[in-house]
């Protein structure tokens, strides 16, 4: 439609070749790195350039050249070529310039040349009209150039073109192509013609550690590992498929990945740290040619830098042998000089420590670290040294982009990198390490706020003080009921934390480890729990599941409670089955269920109560949940079946159709319950827990609380609530 140019920029003229070219003074650097025989060879300003004329390469129209500020001479050539159908930052930019006189009046363009500007349809997109970005300029609402937005509206529009966009009937020999096949279809026809050449570009602005900026640089004579090797990689498909690689995305996308990876150069030129390349010692091997496999370099690194071993004793026997599993100790011992016993010995340390049971990395890694790693793995090593996992963690970034609307990644090569010692200083190592494992999934990104990884330390500040008090706290004495329930409690935390650790779900580690055992433990000191056995066990599970996040929180509790040793060292329990109490984590949940019921129904209410009244259920009620419980023991747990059981009943079967009404309500509540889950429902003396803990209750609430039957003769119950009060399900009455 036109042709876009940045009147603010000073463009240059080089001689590629036989051509003059004109691009931005930015992109012309960039093309010396890439091209021979790049000549600079003069300027001209953008501004003089607007009004021109220029032919588009391959439906050879002449176009106009507009004014557009949007034209960013750091990105591509510095110019644009305008496509405002399906580009937002076209159409919004080709609807200003067309209302601004300047163009008429300062740059002398003809008005019918303006006039004739006008989109063309050439993309078929499900969920768009024919120009699908006036739609997302339109749908959020953009009405000048320059809204942050546009970068949302191009990067939706782009996206669902690329992936589900079809060419239109006015495309020639494109017509009806999925966009991505056409993209590269107009390339390859643009190069053959010799209307295009190659201009390599990075997406965004990369920093090296030295603090340049990177460039993308054609180097002579490079040497490139091959990894489009079609064997080896369809090797490491099929291997990926055993893997457990996460997040299940990656694991569905791994496959993709492998296919699109290819040669990666492996050496550089200069004064690098590294191994000289053994076909050419000008060369340096670059750091991720060897990098991916150097797990298994380090079983021998300890060696060499020790000085056990010599760098001229590395003989190819050596790792034949240790990696390979290929020959004899005695033969690679005779060959190289190597003790025998030694050389044994690292053929043990591999076998011991590999295959490698995770990589883990950043989310960038997938596709330039991870494929590497994977494949250099499966072409070199024997298929029982493969590796077994990958977990890809996504990052902490900084402030949100206005733009974007999305933190900017922190970086060494992006920026925004802090310095670790300071943050430590401030946030504590362990509430750093805390907030990282606890604050999302690590499949999310995280905006860094200062205030959000303060409270992680004041947390964990918060549970140094209360291990203290419970220590302070704990004397001897008989066990009771609610010491029979927070060690099932624990107990049920263990399972969770070894679950979690399995899946390598930190989050769920973090939750139940730091929160969850934390709630558990301050309602067994509520309800005057201070047994010194009691206590001591439960502090050894918590401080030990302390110990993967925060370790050095964890070491100084440890020493604070009076155990040996190092909990680093201590093993974290398995399990325990049998320390699992059904009924104690049954009543106390009864209890707190009570005290929840009752303070919501004074808040809901606005009562002030001057008695508080709890009603259990009367037995032949009991009698029917001793029947679904015995029913699921069968296994033939179901509405029809408890109410026939219950009529037949003839003591039950006198309380009429309230029996079957009951036996619906409890087959269904029921239906996909368990026997640990329902019996103690039925065999729970609920009036004797409920009594026993009455005082507790009354202090909870702040009110007196009574509690009865609803069998029992003479109870008060003016509006006949006893009536309602089912198993696990007490009535509430309050005046």
């Amino acid at each position: 439609v036109c042709f876009w140019v940045n009147p603010d920029v000073e463009y240059v003229r080089v001689k590629v070749g036989k051509e003059t070219w004109i691009v931005s003074p930015e992109a012309a650097k960039k093309l010396a790195f890439q091209k021979d025989g790049i000549e600079e060879i003069g300027t001209i300003a953008g501004k003089d350039m607007i009004g021109w004329m220029c032919t588009a390469p391959m439906i050879h129209r002449d176009l106009p050249v507009f004014p557009a500020k949007f034209c960013n001479p750091d990105v591509g050539t510095g110019l644009v070529t305008s496509v405002p159908s399906d580009a937002p930052d076209d159409w919004i930019s080709l609807e200003a310039v067309k209302k601004d006189p300047s163009l008429v009046k300062d740059y002398g363009i003809p008005q019918e040349v303006i006039d004739n500007a006008v989109p063309i349809s050439i993309i078929s997109m499900e969920g768009y009209g024919d120009f699908p970005a006036k739609d997302a300029i339109d749908r959020l609402g953009i009405t000048q150039p320059g809204d942050p937005l546009l970068v949302e509206a191009k990067k939706q529009v782009y996206k669902d073109g690329y992936h589900l966009g079809k060419m239109k009937d006015n495309c020639g020999p494109y017509a009806g192509m999925p966009v991505d096949r056409a993209k590269d279809a107009m390339k390859d026809a643009l190069l053959k013609a010799g209307e295009a050449d190659v201009f390599h570009d990075l997406t965004e602005e990369v920093v090296c550690r030295c603090g340049q900026r990177v460039y993308i640089r054609k180097i002579d004579d490079q040497w490139f590992i091959n990894y489009a090797n079609q064997k080896v990689t369809d090797m490491t498909k099929e291997h990926c498929k055993t893997m457990d690689i996460q997040p299940v995305e990656y694991y569905n996308n791994v496959h993709g990945v492998l296919d699109w990876f290819r040669e990666r150069a492996c050496v550089r030129l200069g004064n690098w740290l590294g191994t000289k390349f053994p076909y050419d010692d000008k060369w340096t091997i670059e750091a991720i040619s060897d990098s991916t496999l150097y797990p298994i370099y380090y079983l021998i690194s300890k060696y060499t830098n020790g000085g056990e071993i010599k760098e001229d004793q590395l003989k190819d026997s050596f790792f034949d042998y240790v990696f390979l599993g290929k020959g004899d100790a005695k033969a690679v011992s005779a060959d190289t000089g190597i003790k025998e016993e030694l050389v044994e010995q690292i053929r043990k340390d591999v076998l011991y420590w590999y295959p490698l049971d995770l990589n883990l990395g950043g989310k960038e890694h997938m596709t330039v670290h991870f494929p590497a790693f994977l494949m250099n793995h499966v072409a070199i090593l024997p298929k029982e040294l493969w590796p077994r996992g990958i977990m890809v963690n996504w990052y902490i970034t900084g402030k949100k982009n206005a733009s974007t609307g999305k933190g900017d990644k922190i970086s060494k090569s992006k920026g925004g990198a802090q310095p670790i010692p300071g943050a430590a200083e401030k946030f504590g190592v362990d509430g750093l390490r805390f907030y990282y494992a606890h604050i999302a999934s690590p499949f999310a990104d995280v905006e860094w706020v200062e205030e959000t990884v303060y409270s992680y330390r004041q947390k964990l500040d918060r549970i140094i003080s209360f291990v203290g008090e419970l220590n302070a706290m704990a004397e001897d004495g008989p066990e009771g009921e609610i010491d029979r329930w927070i060690i099932s409690r624990i107990n049920g935390h263990v399972k969770v934390i070894r679950d979690a650790m399995d899946k390598l779900d930190l989050r769920q580690l973090a939750t139940t480890t730091y929160f969850d055992m934390v709630n558990d433990i301050r309602w067994y000191v509520r309800r005057g729990g201070k047994n010194k056995a009691t206590i001591r066990k439960v502090l050894r599970t918590w401080i030990n599941a302390m110990m993967p996040v925060t370790p050095h929180t964890a070491e100084e509790l440890w020493q604070q409670s009076g155990f040996d040793g190092m909990v680093s060292e201590a093993q974290f329990p398995e399990y325990d089955a049998s320390l699992f109490s059904a009924d104690a984590e049954y009543g106390e949940n009864l209890v707190r269920d009570v005290i929840a019921d009752s303070a919501q129904i004074i808040k809901v209410t606005g009562i002030q109560p001057k008695r508080v009244v709890i009603y259990t259920a009367s037995s032949w009620k009991r009698k029917v949940m001793d029947n679904a419980v015995a029913l699921l023991k069968e296994g033939k747990h179901a509405i029809p079946g408890l109410t026939k059981r219950c009529m037949a009943d003839e003591e039950l079967r006198k309380n009429g159709k309230a029996v079957s009404d009951l036996a619906k309500k409890i087959a269904a509540d029921y239906m996909r319950s368990t026997v640990d889950k329902a019996e103690p429902v039925a065999t729970t003396d609920e009036t004797a827990l409920l009594s026993s803990a009455s005082d507790f209750m009354s202090d909870e609430i702040g009110f007196g609380i009574e509690v009865f039957n609803a069998d029992a003769e003479g109870i008060y119950d003016p509006k006949g609530k006893s009536k309602v009060a089912i198993p696990g399900r007490p009535a509430i009455y309050i005046e």
